[in-house]
Formats: structure tokens, C-alpha cells, sequence
């Protein structure tokens, strides 16, 4: 199984062979340290495998025990996966494993957007601009007579984006090993540099669908 931590830097252009555009986002990924493996036999009960990545200067007494000699990180992650016990401990993960048309799942914080209307946040069409409405951009009716307070779940105003959103099935269209960079097919949330989880999926499919255009008769 393939995963990383990596970096969101940008969005731009893929241009396959056959000439299609593709829009594509670069994710820049350093190579992690391996920093802790469960397996079912022992007491965690569970197969994963904990990762580590980037630089940290101060780490507390309790961090500084659990990495020992690996040293300090930035971001600590971890990956559920049925072949844990193949890695090992201080072991180097790279995107090497990663290849083009493979399908992954990137989670990541999206974008937060602050406090946001019906509108905006759940996508209302709000009410007819004229003919005596001077709210067009309301919530309209939050209740009733029965049950005689505000359901739960009712959607409104409040807190939009800043929450952790995954997004599947985005495909690899680029990996380039040498500078650690992996360009997949399709928007990342998050923002820019913002630290974001791919895992693959296992599956691959062609990067781009080869239609066959048949040529309509001519009619006599």
C-alpha cells in the first residue's frame, strides 16, 4: 500500500501526449521516517504504521521518549494498512511506489471561510428579490407549532469550512521521485502548503478514455 504526507503547492496544466489539457495539482512530498509499527499481535490491537516528516526544534519529554534517536517532526501520521509488519522502525518512505493512473484518497483541512449564510454555506436559491421580500438571502422559517423548539441538524448560518474533508479517487497523472514531486488529476482541498494525507487505492486506470468516433453516412 502507497501513502504520504506531502505539501500543497500549486495548481496547473498536464498536457498528455495524445494533446488533451489536464488540470492538475502539485503536491510536494519529502521523504518520511518510520517512527512506530502496530501490528494485531501486539498491544495496539491493530495493524498501522506511524510516519513522521519535517523538522521540529523543541519536542516535549513524552515525544522525545516515543521518537528516541529518530529525532523531532513536524507531523506525525498514521496509515492503517493489513502489511504493517513489513516496515520497520526508522525505515525511509519515499513516492517511489507511487506510478501514473493510480487512483488515491487525499485528505486535507479545507479552506476555512469564516462565518457564511444559508446561501453561501448549504447553496439555497433564497427568495424572490421583489413582490414585498426585503431578505432575499434569509433563512426563511426555522420552526413550527410541533415540536415546539429548533431541530437539531436544521441547516443555517454559521462556521464554513476549516474541517477535514476527503476526497476520493483522484488520479496520479506524474511522479517525479528525484525532486519528490507527485502531480495528481483534479483539486486538492486545502490551502496552499497545506499538509495533506494521499493513500492509494490499489486501482489504475488509463489516464485518458480513447474515444473511437464513427463516421455517420452520408445520406444519398
Amino acid at each position: 500500500m502507497n501513502f504520504f504526507i506531502g505539501k500543497k503547492l500549486n495548481m496547473t496544466q498536464y498536457f498528455d501526449p495524445s494533446g488533451e489539457v489536464i488540470p492538475v495539482t502539485v503536491v510536494k512530498a519529502d521523504p518520511m521516517t518510520v517512527t512506530q509499527v502496530k501490528t494485531i499481535d501486539g498491544k495496539d490491537k491493530y495493524s498501522a504504521v506511524q510516519v513522521g516528516v519535517g523538522k521540529k526544534k523543541k519536542v516535549n519529554k513524552p515525544l522525545a521518549g516515543h521518537l528516541k534517536e529518530l529525532g523531532g517532526f513536524s507531523v506525525l501520521a498514521e496509515f492503517r494498512m493489513d502489511d504493517a509488519a513489513s516496515f520497520k522502525k526508522g525505515q525511509k518512505v519515499d513516492i517511489s511506489g507511487f506510478k501514473a493512473g493510480e487512483l488515491v484518497n487525499v485528505v486535507s483541512v479545507s479552506k476555512g471561510r469564516g462565518f457564511a449564510g444559508a446561501i453561501k454555506r448549504h447553496g439555497f436559491a433564497g427568495f424572490p428579490a421583489s413582490h414585498g421580500h426585503d431578505r432575499p438571502r434569509s433563512v426563511g422559517s426555522i420552526g413550527q407549532r410541533f415540536p415546539q423548539h429548533t431541530r437539531k441538524g436544521l441547516r443555517m448560518a454559521g462556521h464554513m469550512g476549516n474541517r477535514q474533508v476527503t476526497v476520493k479517487n483522484l488520479q496520479v497523472v506524474e511522479v517525479d521521485a528525484a525532486k519528490g514531486l507527485l502531480t495528481l488529476k483534479g483539486a486538492v482541498p486545502g490551502h496552499r502548503n497545506a499538509t495533506i494525507k494521499v493513500i492509494s487505492t490499489g486501482k489504475v486506470k488509463p489516464l485518458v478514455k480513447i474515444v473511437e468516433v464513427k463516421e455517420e453516412k452520408k445520406k444519398k
